[in-house]
């Protein structure tokens, strides 16, 4: 997980440097509340450990990504889906045990017909 992670923020911070320089290791340290090195031990894949959700958030929008992907390749869930999860903690588990055989297509469709109210 910690690889996936780290692999996936220098990619993306790589990329957005090469066209806008906020994107400095040091500039997005900075802007996360952590010293460049600990982000750069976090992108080799080094530590993640003391990255808090309120840090990965902060990345996350720094480099317009989704928070619940970066949270996802930390090994964690926001608070906010957790606290869903402990409401009905038979009920979620076990739709989430019957989605990881389902394409994602069809999840896709799942959750388009619950938001949209269709079920």
């Amino acid at each position: 997980m910690i690889n996936a992670l780290g692999k996936y923020i220098r990619e993306k911070r790589e990329a957005l440097r090469e066209t806008d320089r906020r994107y400095t290791l040091r500039k997005v340290a900075g802007h996360i509340g952590v010293e460049p090195s600990y982000l750069s031990k976090i992108e080799r894949g080094e530590t993640s450990a003391y990255l808090t959700e309120e840090k990965i958030r902060l990345l996350a929008e720094y480099l317009n990504e989704d928070p619940d992907v970066l949270l996802g390749l930390s090994g964690k869930i926001s608070q906010d889906v957790q606290e869903i999860i402990r409401r009905r903690p038979q009920l979620f588990a076990q739709l989430i045990r019957d989605l990881k055989r389902m394409p994602d297509h069809a999840i896709l469709k799942i959750v388009r017909e619950v938001r949209d109210g269709n079920w």
